[in-house]
């Protein structure tokens, strides 16, 4: 814990807290934010907590790697070819150490649209095989969107699947690390996977676990299920550190309280407005004020609240 508290305590001295006002941390790099070293040798490179734009270059979530002594692995292909790139420049200011493997954690554009630098490195990229269908699908609508939103800075940017898939778990003993990405089961997307260092008694948890930012509820996101990932496969790993798929690192308290935390209060309200009667209508405006504080809560809140409308309503 002091080495987090450590991190922790330079981000705050340096006002590097995440907040979605803070246009670009890091102007020497496409990078958001220079990396920080949580624990020794894992390292992550803090996305901003707001929508993807082209001041923030698309890296608003978390790029994590880990210098193992035998290799890096790399957690997140990256929003582009250029984010990917940055981090890796990165990583060489770092160590020799050969990038081995990319691991995605989900297959949303953020998380894989950089598949296409590491591809051309000849580093194999791992996912979850749903994760890998779910860009497969929609890869081409998220490669749109980033050359859209971040115009020049996703030049070389193209969807690149995923070279190999596993179904529940793919361990890796490379180093002095013994690193476990698993699929815990349903969550904020199809394939979320977090990456367990059970030595370290650390989980990079991708979208499994918010806290700075509001969390998106999709269309397909199922918050019933996510709960039930969340208690029966999630917290029983009873991690120490928690880099989350979006803002600092943290702890297991922190994204208990605006993950499970919010997602129970969510369905409580909307459970009560359903049993009042309530329409879908009046449904976007039940109380969330609690959570007001976090960033993108006014792109996100009242979407939320629609959506676990419409999935209780059948309940």
């Amino acid at each position: 814990m002091r080495a987090l508290m450590t991190v922790l305590t330079v981000l705050v001295g340096s006002s590097a807290i995440a907040s979605e006002d803070i246009a670009d941390q890091y102007p020497a790099s496409l990078l958001y934010s220079k990396p920080v070293e949580v624990i020794p040798h894992v390292w992550s490179a803090i996305g901003a907590t707001a929508p993807p734009t082209y001041e923030n270059a698309g890296h608003n979530n978390n790029l994590s790697f880990i210098v193992t002594g035998d290799g890096v692995v790399v957690i997140n292909g990256g929003a582009s070819y250029g984010l990917a790139r940055a981090l890796h420049d990165e990583i060489r200011t770092l160590t020799d150490q050969p990038v081995k493997l990319v691991l995605n954690e989900n297959g949303q554009g953020h998380a894989m649209l950089g598949n296409a630098y590491w591809s051309e490195q000849g580093v194999p990229i791992v996912a979850h095989e749903d994760a890998a269908a779910e860009f497969e699908n929609h890869g081409g609508t998220d490669l749109q969107a980033a050359r859209r939103i971040t115009r020049e800075r996703a030049e070389g940017t193209e969807a690149v699947l995923p070279t190999e898939t596993f179904s529940d778990d793919y361990i890796i003993d490379m180093g002095d690390f013994r690193i476990e990405a698993r699929y815990l089961g349903p969550a904020h997307s199809a394939g979320d996977i977090v990456v367990w260092l059970p030595e370290q008694s650390l989980v990079i948890s991708g979208d499994m676990a918010f806290h700075e930012r509001m969390l998106p509820i999709f269309p397909e996101t199922n918050t019933r299920d996510w709960l039930e990932t969340w208690d029966t496969a999630f917290e029983p790993l009873g991690a120490t550190y928690v880099i989350p798929g979006h803002g600092h690192p943290t702890n297991m308290d922190q994204v208990r309280r605006y993950t499970k935390g919010y997602l129970e209060y969510l369905r409580a309200r909307i459970g009560e407005h359903i049993d009042a009667g309530g329409d879908l209508t009046d449904a976007y405006y039940v109380d969330q004020s609690p959570y007001a504080r976090l960033d993108t809560y006014e792109e996100l809140a009242t979407k939320n609240a629609g959506r676990v409308y419409e999935q209780m309503e059948w309940e």
